[in-house]
């Protein structure tokens, strides 16, 4: 009997896959790196091709260090990088330009001019979403526009697509046009109370409804992965969004179950059950996941600059070279000597919610040194990550017990420690840190019908260390009136 799972988890920087075992531990990975370009100032792209291709060489890989037959694979999940938009000609799946990134902020006058125009509050009633250039919607309509393809749109000849339906559409036989209903309720076009692409919204945004993707299921058949990849056909039976993927694979199965993932971004989840909950705080209401035709929503809240700051320290600042020399660097000074880094490099996301806020490095002297700011770094991926919480904690009335981790930057032991700290909260993170490959390869087993329910995965999630705050009252709330002193310094910086 086929005993293994697959995840392919299609990220911002990288396209990593990971073989597990039926039991949850991982067998082999492989990720594979692939160039971000930034032809204008705030706009993010990525190749199609090297999507693909870097997916495609990961799962190869994976599959041959691992060391098990694809004839084992029970099934494989996909999880990917959300809102990133495609759009491509039906016939020959070439794709009319780059990627746009969640990350690109391209698109933000037509945000403007639809919150001017008054349609923010009916946007936000349908998609649970705070119009932002962020999302897929604005993306789609800006590709539309620039290449002059409305037409070819309507009369069906093109196909636009999240992440996750491009890969579908290239990976399985038959190239089914499909995105899961987590992809789906990130597009500022899909009404999460229908649970179908809204009219109205398509009609704001001049969207033909002919160029959209069938909207299916977390979990369940998709389609079958084109034998030319592993040599046979495996079922593609779990399909999310990177953070649905890791509330699941985090086992928040429960309402007021609360997950932080840091990645390129940080991303915190609140199952809120089968009935969404509007936010109050500039919180986003979302999708969990669809099981089975049924909704379960989320309460989420993004930072857009978690390990990327630290990349970007790496990358372009060349402060590191490599991000793991953060944490012993961090370490090296007691404080960050009172300096405080915003890396609002694109914008601020909840709560703040500031397309126009800008990265700003304040309370620097002369003795400021590269280990301060390294540490300031850190420190604000933390920072962003409670404003997250305090929003949560008011919308949805909880006090959490603790904060599930998981995510890259997971890993830094000065980061969680500080997490915990400045949050006041236990921080636990799990033995498998790669929770929203994890989730993708979980919702895959069910769909397969490898398992029987979340009932018989939930022991499949493990414990591996827990931070415990350890920070003063009076230095904790010093620490964060600095912190939204600074914040206040990079709002509403950029010209517009």
């Amino acid at each position: 009997m086929a005993k293994y799972l697959v995840a392919l988890d299609q990220g911002t920087t990288s396209s990593r896959a990971i073989v597990f075992s039926a039991d949850g531990k991982i067998i082999a990975s492989h990720a594979v790196e692939f160039p971000q370009h930034y032809p204008h100032p705030g706009w993010v792209e990525h190749d199609p091709e090297d999507i693909l291709e870097s997916q495609i060489a990961a799962l190869q890989e994976a599959v041959h260090l691992s060391g098990v037959d694809a004839g084992e694979i029970a099934a494989i999940g996909i999880t990917n990088q959300r809102e990133t938009t495609l759009l491509w000609d039906r016939q020959t799946g070439k794709c009319v330009g780059n990627a746009i990134v969640w990350q690109c902020r391209r698109t933000a006058k037509i945000v403007e001019q639809l919150m001017a125009d008054g349609y923010g509050d009916m946007i936000r009633k349908k998609t649970g979403l705070i119009p932002d250039a962020y999302f897929s919607g604005t993306k789609l309509k800006w590709m539309l526009d620039y290449y002059n393809l409305h037409e070819k749109a309507a009369s069906g000849e093109l196909c636009f697509g999240t992440v996750d339906s491009f890969l579908c559409w290239n990976l399985l036989t038959g190239r089914p046009h499909v995105t899961d209903a987590t992809n789906a309720g990130r597009t500022m076009l899909f009404n999460l109370i229908s649970q179908d692409w809204d009219d109205e919204l398509l009609g704001l945004l001049g969207i033909p409804r002919a160029c959209l993707p069938e909207v299916v299921d977390s979990s369940g058949m998709i389609g079958m992965l084109d034998p030319a990849i592993l040599g046979r056909p495996i079922p593609v039976t779990g399909m999310a969004g990177d953070q649905h993927a890791s509330l699941f694979g985090q086992a928040c199965w429960q309402v007021g179950d609360i997950k932080n993932t840091y990645g390129t971004g940080c991303f915190m989840l609140m199952n809120t059950g089968d009935q969404p909950v509007r936010s109050e705080n500039g919180l986003l209401t979302t999708m969990a996941w669809r099981i089975g035709g049924k909704p379960t929503y989320a309460l989420e809240g993004s930072v857009f600059m978690g390990g990327a700051t630290i990349q970007w320290l790496r990358d372009e600042m060349k402060m590191l070279t490599r991000a793991s020399e953060s944490e012993r660097l961090a370490e090296s000074v007691t404080s960050t000597g009172g300096v405080y880094l915003v890396p609002a490099m694109t914008g601020l996301g909840a709560p703040w919610w500031d397309m126009y806020s800008r990265g700003t490095l304040v309370g620097m002297t002369r003795g400021t040194g590269r280990a301060h700011i390294v540490r300031a770094a850190l420190e604000a991926i933390a920072y962003q990550s409670e404003d997250l919480m305090q929003a949560m904690i008011r919308d949805s009335g909880r006090q959490p017990e603790h904060l599930q981790v998981d995510g890259g930057a997971s890993a830094n032991a000065f980061l969680m420690q500080f997490q915990a700290d400045i949050s006041n909260i236990k921080v636990i993170r799990p033995r498998v840190l790669e929770t929203t490959a994890l989730g993708a390869a979980l919702l895959a087993g069910l769909g397969c019908g490898l398992y029987s329910g979340t009932e018989e995965i939930a022991h499949l999630w493990e414990k591996d260390l827990e931070f415990t705050p350890r920070m003063d009252e009076a230095t904790r709330r010093m620490n964060l009136k600095g912190w939204h002193k600074a914040v206040n310094r990079a709002l509403d910086w950029a010209e517009h």
